[in-house]
């Protein structure tokens, strides 16, 4: 886009200049009023109506609809003891973010105000490649089986047949694969409807290491984002009535806030877990469905995120973002959770589908410095695509400098076998926790409020599996769901026609 004060010339895709874009050229009689042939030859008409249809890229399967901007992270605490990354190497070293905040199963056109879990995503453009931290808002997830995440994602959307969200799907699938019970409570409870997405955490969910390549060692981490604006949450009613009302409340929200001056900031904190203690911990420490209790193991100020700048253009800088797991830096490395793994792998897969196989050469993915000439070709290579540099490894013609070592790897003795995870009495333990806190925080009707608000619009069957699968939570609960089940059930009978005799 040109700086220039002077209005710019309107071209075809190619750059020819154009006398008027409302015209198209036809073969007309003088006896037709309005009417004529188009010709082939106007490639006007022909580039216009063909590029509409081409408009949209492939919406994400899940996290379509979201808002997003850009911004700096800051570090203010020293973190060198533990990680050797270089973004974090200097209190007061800032460093130029991406961020995008999403709901999971609704599509792009679906409300912002949806009982949902939002996604988490930010891309920080460091000296040393992109780091993305991808997760959620709610500490911890519903499996930790990747083969399970198709069928939870769409059990959490459209039924094949009626092609609208279905309770009795949604709780089918939870009743079967209860290690979800954890994420199902966060989800139900206060927490599940931000008011803004200037008031939610942001959690990385899974276990990462950081560590320092030169003397091999390493800590396990938790990451977490705490609003400074607090959390603040919109009851069952306010989310119900916004849907309807202004579906795009959140993103409004979050682009007007930036455009008045009203940056939202984060607060970036690790739990930090020596490798030993991770041996004995009571939890399998890369179970996405845990959480570390803080009284074990505190939150660590690192630094403060920073959202200052609205995208110039949607589509251009968030809808083409693309963003995962495995976009690791020096001194930042992956565990052993296999839920992560898999993820490594599918985001970037997905944005290869989704945008291109080149994605990461747009402007909202591009990283600060690139040198990886033995991936090149492919559809839209707009970086001259190295030219006549050798495309194959070990060139005596190209000499290139090798970068530091990963984070310590470990050692594994063990077999190749088929692997998925039970659910034993410890998935009710965290759940149990946390009802606990309901309890105290006088949450707990609200929960059975929120949940049975959901749950009752499945068949019987499936209601009487989820009473089930919450009474291994506490008793109590399995009991309050029943019994307002039942209150709904009564309303919903009361207010419908009484048959008229014969």
């Amino acid at each position: 886009m040109s700086n220039s004060t002077e209005p710019p010339v309107y071209t075809l895709a190619e750059g020819r200049p154009v006398q008027d874009p409302t015209t198209q050229v036809v073969l007309r009689g003088p006896k037709v009023r309005g009417g004529g042939l188009a010709l082939l030859e106007d490639t006007q008409l022909i580039e216009t109506l063909a590029h509409f249809p081409r408009e949209r890229i492939p919406e994400r399967v899940v996290h379509a609809k979201a808002a997003g901007a850009w911004g700096e992270f800051e570090v203010t605490h020293d973190i060198t003891d533990i990680t050797s990354a270089k973004l974090f190497n200097e209190v007061g070293k800032k460093t130029k973010v991406l961020a995008r905040i999403s709901t999971v199963a609704g599509e792009k056109g679906s409300s912002d105000t949806a009982r949902d879990i939002r996604g988490w995503a930010v891309k920080f453009f460091t000296e040393e490649g992109n780091y993305d931290i991808v997760g959620n808002d709610l500490p911890v997830f519903f499996i930790r089986d990747p083969i399970k995440f198709p069928s939870l994602n769409r059990s959490h959307k459209r039924h094949p047949q009626t092609n609208v969200p279905d309770a009795s799907m949604f709780w089918d699938f939870h009743n079967n694969n209860q290690e979800g019970v954890h994420c199902l409570m966060q989800l139900f409870g206060g927490r599940g409807v931000p008011a803004s997405l200037r008031n939610v955490n942001g959690f990385g969910n899974h276990t990462f290491k950081y560590g320092k390549p030169e003397d091999g060692t390493f800590k396990y981490v938790k990451i977490h984002f705490k609003p400074e604006a607090g959390i603040k949450n919109l009851t069952d009613e306010e989310s119900v009535r916004l849907a309807g009302e202004e579906p795009d409340y959140h993103v409004k929200d979050m682009y007007n806030a930036i455009e008045r001056g009203e940056y939202p900031v984060w607060t970036m904190y690790l739990q930090v877990m020596d490798p030993k203690e991770a041996e004995t911990y009571r939890w399998n420490i890369f179970d996405i469905t845990k959480t570390w209790p803080h009284k074990d193991y505190p939150l660590i100020p690192v630094g403060k995120l920073t959202l200052n700048k609205n995208p110039d253009n949607f589509f251009q800088d968030i809808e083409q973002a693309a963003f995962s797991p495995s976009n690791l830096v020096p001194g930042i490395g992956p565990s052993a959770d296999i839920m992560l793994h898999a993820r490594m792998f599918s985001y970037p897969d997905a944005a290869r589908y989704r945008v291109g196989p080149n994605y990461q050469q747009l402007p909202c993915n591009r990283a600060l410095h690139v040198y990886s000439p033995y991936q090149r070709d492919g559809p839209m290579r707009i970086d001259g695509n190295y030219g006549g540099d050798p495309d194959y490894v070990r060139s005596s013609f190209r000499k290139i400098q090798t970068g530091p070592a990963d984070v310590a790897h470990d050692e594994w003795v063990g077999k190749v076998s088929a692997y998925t995870s039970d659910v034993t009495d410890e998935d009710f333990e965290q759940p149990r926790d946390l009802w606990k806190i309901f309890k105290k925080n006088g949450e707990d009707k609200e929960f059975i409020h929120n949940l049975c608000g959901h749950l009752k619009n499945a068949v019987s069957e499936v209601q009487k599996e989820t009473i089930k699968m919450f009474a291994r939570v506490d008793e109590e609960i399995g009991k309050l769901i029943e019994q307002r089940l039942k209150e709904l059930d009564h309303k919903k009978s009361d207010h419908m026609p009484s048959k008229k005799s014969k």
